[in-house]
């Protein structure tokens, strides 16, 4: 792994391909799924090869299953590796949650249990990953809609110590936190008070929606733009963790490139505005 990411990123959708080789998009790296491009061959990984000439990339998996209770996947990690070698990123992050069960792939990310077993058995595989890569992971908070009855740590506190246990770093999704929050009925700024500060590796921006079902619960849809509630606490997140990196992610209705762009931007002025005034004069 090279150095760092720096500025502000877009995730890598197939639909935008041409647009970005066509023009001078305003992007500072690419964000890529990276089971889009473990295959070798094919137009996504010739793509690939020329957007990593272009830009710095993060990979960012889905599979990686570091919560579960099945043996890591270690086909897929050396796929991952190849991958990794090729492109040589910036950062290689996925979820903290789990996703496979008794070798199913369920193809979602399932939370965990908040206690101290659970934080002693991801400790234990990111430093698995890790050895198999030899490179530092990053682990994402997860949206979630439910608690266990064995939680005995908040997801604050969950957070805190799967970072400091495994040191790994930690990307934020804000719009998780946003979501959570409103679900869990918890303070999203002061969850972002208590996460360790040099932890916060990377950012993710996003849009969610409302259950139709009318439960009142907001869903991780990840579909639309980012709304003015998860704006502001990028703000406090920005305020707090610096100049970190961060990007918009869309994986569904996906626009033109142009109004991802537009979004973008609005992430650079709030960060540019909220550094802009000393964090004693924001409280």
């Amino acid at each position: 792994m090279t150095t760092a990411l720096h500025g502000f990123g877009l995730g890598l959708r197939p639909q935008h391909y041409d647009a970005l080789l066509a023009g001078e998009a305003r992007v500072d790296w690419l964000e890529i799924l990276s089971e889009n491009y473990l295959v070798e061959g094919g137009r996504p990984l010739w793509m690939l090869d020329r957007m990593a000439e272009r830009w710095p990339v993060a990979l960012h998996g889905v599979s990686l299953n570091i919560g579960g209770s099945d043996p890591l996947d270690r086909d897929y990690l050396r796929a991952l590796g190849r991958l990794a070698r090729r492109v040589r990123p910036r950062i290689v992050s996925d979820h903290l949650c789990w996703t496979r069960h008794a070798g199913v792939q369920f193809h979602d990310l399932l939370p965990l249990p908040q206690n101290e077993d659970t934080v002693r058995h991801v400790a234990r595989r990111v430093r698995q990953v890790q050895d198999a890569l030899g490179l530092p992971l990053v682990l994402e908070n997860v949206s979630s809609y439910l608690r266990f009855a064995d939680d005995t740590l908040d997801e604050a506190q969950f957070l805190s110590a799967i970072a400091t246990e495994s040191g790994c770093g930690l990307l934020l999704d804000v719009n998780n936190v946003f979501v959570n929050a409103h679900n869990h009925g918890f303070d999203a700024v002061a969850f972002l008070d208590r996460l360790p500060r040099g932890t916060v590796r990377q950012i993710h921006l996003a849009g969610h929606s409302e259950d139709a079902r009318g439960s009142g619960l907001l869903i991780d849809t990840h579909d639309a733009p980012v709304p003015d509630g998860v704006w502001s606490l990028y703000a406090e997140a920005v305020r707090r963790f610096g100049e970190v990196p961060a990007m918009i992610e869309r994986d569904d209705h996906i626009p033109p490139l142009a109004d991802l762009l537009a979004e973008l931007d609005i992430a650079r002025r709030l960060a540019a505005e909220t550094l802009a005034v000393p964090m004693e004069r924001a409280a």
